[in-house]
Parts: C-alpha cells; sequence; structure tokens
C-alpha cells in the first residue's frame, strides 16, 4: 500500500490517496499506469505527482494507443540515481520504451513530441536507450530544466522535494506539499548554517546546495 499525495493544479491544493501496487493511479484513466509502474525503482511507501502529469500521461496514451513500457518514473530525491534538480523527484518525469528496439523508440520520441502532451521531450543524443519526457512547470531558479524559486505560500511537488530534502538532512518538518512557516523556518535554518543568504525563500543558491548535500544520501 502507497501513500500517494497529489497535487491538484486546477484547485491548487494537495490530495492523498492510498494505492495497491496493482491498481491505477490517482487521474490515470483506463487503467494505463499502475502504481508500481510509475514507482518504478524507488523503495519508498509514499509518492507524489501532480494532476497536470497525470493528465498529460493520459493524452499520450490515448496518442500511441498501445501500452508503454515505464522503466524508470518517481524517485524521491535521497534515494538519487538522477541528477541533483531532476524532474523524477518531482514526480513529472518519466523515462520510457527500454525494451524497444532503436527505430520504435524513435516513433516513440516523435509521437512524444507530436501530442504536445509534455513540456520537455529530451533529444535522442542525451538519452539513446529510452525516451525521457516531463511535464515541469515554472520559470527555473537556476537554468532551464532546475527548479522554481519558492516561498511562503508555494505549493505542489516542488515544496515536496524542498520538505523531502530538508527532512533528509535532520531538518524534521514532514511531508505535506505546503511552504508554510514551519518550512520557512527551516529553510531559514538551513540558510544560516550553509553560510547563505538568509531569505526564508528557496532561490537558485538555495536549491543548488540543498539538493547537492540531499541527492542520493540514502
Amino acid at each position: 500500500m502507497a501513500l500517494i499525495l497529489v497535487y491538484n493544479n486546477a484547485m491548487n491544493r494537495m490530495e492523498r490517496y492510498y494505492r495497491e501496487e496493482w491498481q491505477p493511479m490517482p487521474y490515470n484513466v483506463g487503467g494505463t499506469l499502475k502504481v508500481r509502474e510509475f514507482r518504478g525503482a524507488s523503495k519508498s511507501n509514499i509518492l507524489w505527482t501532480d494532476r497536470r502529469a497525470m493528465n498529460s500521461w493520459n493524452t499520450f496514451r490515448r496518442f500511441w494507443g498501445s501500452p508503454i513500457f515505464v522503466g524508470y518514473a518517481f524517485k524521491r530525491i535521497w534515494e538519487g540515481g538522477h541528477s541533483s534538480q531532476s524532474q523524477h523527484y518531482a514526480g513529472t518525469a518519466f523515462d520510457l520504451g527500454q525494451t524497444l528496439t532503436a527505430t520504435q523508440r524513435t516513433r516513440l520520441r516523435t509521437a512524444a513530441t507530436n501530442s504536445g502532451a509534455w513540456s520537455y521531450v529530451e533529444p535522442a543524443y542525451l538519452t539513446p536507450r529510452w525516451v525521457h519526457v516531463d511535464d515541469r512547470f515554472g520559470t527555473p531558479a537556476c537554468s532551464i530544466g532546475g527548479f522554481p524559486a519558492l516561498s511562503i505560500g508555494s505549493k505542489g511537488v516542488y515544496v515536496l522535494i524542498l520538505q523531502d530534502a530538508l527532512n533528509a538532512l535532520g531538518y524534521t518538518i514532514g511531508l505535506d506539499g505546503i511552504y508554510g512557516r514551519n518550512t520557512s523556518y527551516a529553510v531559514r535554518n538551513f540558510q544560516r548554517a550553509q553560510g547563505l543568504a538568509v531569505l526564508g525563500n528557496v532561490n537558485c543558491a538555495t536549491w543548488v546546495r540543498l539538493t547537492t548535500l540531499a541527492n542520493g544520501i540514502g
């Protein structure tokens, strides 16, 4: 049984679901994405994503018209396995088609682009053995592909990454996806301990230090 936290972009609220491994993900249409597929290699019993990413999956799956092998999807930042500001930690990314031939992967990548479902489809030269797609959103705090700046009042999957990284580093604040006073207090303490400007919000410098320290520490 997994606890799945979903940020409902349309309603600007966090939602909680409990699902068995064989059950479809919340907001999945037609049972095309099971919890075990979304989990990928993660060992966590808490997973998260947002409604926008699930709708993108539904759109792409309908466009493709047949099952799609999901090799990797969700990971928590302390589990590592991806770059320090990976969209996999947000639960909005999928690595697909590892069982396909090179020609079939080219078709899948082209379909991912033509479907219009994803905000990013990785070029083949970066991921030649699979097709990476994700539904990243927001203006990156540092560079293209990174996480957006956060402050009090922010909600969603990027707040969950922030809280997860802080928890992993010993700043115990829980996981609710809501940037409230406790999260701001923990951010200030982290910034102070790291010699960063104590702002209480998360800018580029804070993301870089936080994700570098938390990524893959177990």
